[in-house]
């Protein structure tokens, strides 16, 4: 199966690391110009050394918080300038803010919703268009598993993300038409920096190595998922090999969420 994506240029939100970088990497190493967007200059800098050493396309780094909607129209047209027409948009910034309802601010409330809900519809507005009019686009939007299965004290990221799910399907359904495909990844267990700082948030003995292992058990396979083996799903409906998937919401988390 081919999943190259020579020629093709891609936008990668919150991929300065984790994730993010993991994508934007097997993206760059299968042929695409790569534009890494996040907030700190440093680190961003750090992961295009990282990708430029594993790969020959062009990889921009573009400093954006994407929940501003000024920020987003500067750094889009900055992409288009320098590495061509957008013809992949990964909605991947965020954060895993939770806490028991009532003591969830509307502060937290619109920070939430403004960083992944408004971002993720900011940023398509500025590439939708173009991918219409050129009859080829993709779009992978990145949720977690509490969008199907919300848990007690999930909010406010799983009713962002849940309402992420629901703006795919609609993208999904315009962009059908024109060879748009709109497609949803759902995180479950997965190494990422984020299970690093929530394993040093926990201020325990237990090595990161132990902990991963241990978090792993209630996971059929066993074990959490590797960022690489994300990254590899991502990758599939980047390119021409995802050509008739469109609209789904794709659990990537070893059979772990109760809903398919």
């Amino acid at each position: 199966m081919d999943c190259r994506m020579d020629g093709r240029t891609a936008i990668v939100t919150g991929s300065s690391m984790g994730l993010g970088l993991a994508m934007a990497k097997e993206f760059a190493k299968s042929g695409a110009n790569v534009a890494l967007v996040a907030r700190r200059a440093d680190v961003l800098a750090d992961a295009k050394a990282d990708i430029q050493a594993v790969s020959s396309t062009k990889i921009g780094a573009y400093v954006c918080d994407v929940s501003d909607a000024n920020a987003i129209a500067t750094m889009c047209q900055s992409v288009v300038s320098d590495l061509g027409p957008v013809d992949v948009l990964v909605n991947n910034a965020g954060s895993s803010h939770r806490g028991t309802f009532m003591d969830i601010s509307d502060e937290e409330w619109r920070v939430d919703l403004e960083l992944k809900l408004f971002g993720a519809i900011r940023l398509t507005r500025q590439v939708f268009p173009g991918m219409i009019e050129r009859r080829w686009g993709r779009i992978i939007n990145i949720l977690n598993t509490g969008a199907k299965a919300p848990p007690p004290t999930g909010a406010p990221t799983v009713v962002s993300r849940a309402a992420g799910m629901a703006l795919t399907k609609i993208l999904a359904g315009e962009g059908a038409p024109h060879n748009v495909l709109v497609n949803a990844m759902l995180v479950g267990k997965i190494i990422s920096d984020q299970i690093a700082r929530r394993h040093a948030s926990l201020e325990t003995n237990q090595s990161l190595e132990d902990y991963i292992a241990e978090s792993g058990k209630i996971v059929p396979m066993g074990r959490m998922g590797t960022a690489a083996e994300f990254a590899n799903m991502a990758c599939f409906l980047a390119s021409d090999a995802g050509s008739y998937i469109t609209g789904t919401a794709i659990n990537v988390d070893g059979g772990f969420s109760p809903v398919v």
